[in-house]
């Protein structure tokens, strides 16, 4: 891969539950892996390019609770963020924005009113908008998920991650439910039809397990970006060996 265009980003994600980070294997089994702000601080030190926090428990408690979180991060890290979870209104954008972070992610509430990612886009331009998918291949096919991985949709994979950049999400973060926390690597040949269909960023989501996992998601993915939770959380990758070990493979990151 040459050293050329934008450079590919190392994006550590971080699962809140009741102000803890959390981690699972296929979206359950969930384990215990620290504080959000604390893990945000020392990844956004360690070169981490962006960060995203989702909460996955937003019922109101949960959402006073992370709110909170999201002013906390802001204040102590200096790199972009992105928050999702229970978003689904644009007084929720708002708040968050407020609150101090960069971009927001939907998912569930995107299928459900698509029009969500026009007005977010309307009023505060494509770039706050991030458009997640989770998405298993089922026997006829990539078919988007929502409520968490638990209910399927009509929806497929290809046909609603163009939509949604058509209605102005600036990046796609799709993450493959087969593959997630199972550490054997990404969907490439998925992410690589998505890189040639949608003509907006894609983030990987979902696999990482070893360092090359992230080199096979930026070339055989020809992803954007590559998101990972748990190798990150329990210290199995650092991420300034990971972006020496992608640089030294010619992938063009930030050190």
């Amino acid at each position: 891969m040459e050293n050329n265009g934008l450079a590919k980003r190392i994006i550590p994600c971080l699962d809140v539950k009741d102000g803890q980070t959390v981690k699972g294997t296929h979206f359950v089994r969930l384990r215990q892996a620290g504080d959000p702000v604390e893990l945000g601080k020392a990844y956004s030190d360690a070169g981490a390019d962006e960060l995203v926090f989702l909460d996955i428990t937003a019922t109101i408690d949960g959402r006073k609770t992370f709110t909170e979180m999201v002013s906390r991060v802001a204040r102590e890290i200096n790199i972009p963020f992105t928050v999702g979870g229970g978003i689904d209104a644009i007084e929720d954008v708002d708040r968050l924005l407020d609150a101090g972070a960069d971009k927001i992610s939907i998912n569930s509430a995107a299928i459900g009113h698509p029009e969500l990612i026009d007005e977010i886009a309307a009023k505060y331009g494509s770039q706050v908008c991030v458009c997640a998918i989770d998405a298993r291949n089922d026997t006829d096919g990539w078919h988007c998920y929502i409520k968490g991985g638990r209910e399927r949709t009509e929806r497929r994979l290809m046909d609603w991650a163009l939509e949604a950049a058509d209605r102005g999400a600036g990046e796609i973060l799709f993450t493959s439910m087969d593959h997630d926390g199972v550490k054997h690597g990404f969907a490439y040949e998925a992410l690589a039809e998505m890189a040639d269909v949608v003509p907006v960023p894609v983030i990987a989501s979902g696999g990482a397990g070893k360092m090359v996992d992230f080199y096979d998601a930026f070339t055989l993915g020809k992803a954007d970006a590559a998101l990972a939770a748990s190798v990150f959380h329990f210290g199995e990758i650092q991420i300034p060996k990971l972006k020496h070990y992608l640089k030294d493979k010619k992938v063009n990151v930030r050190l």
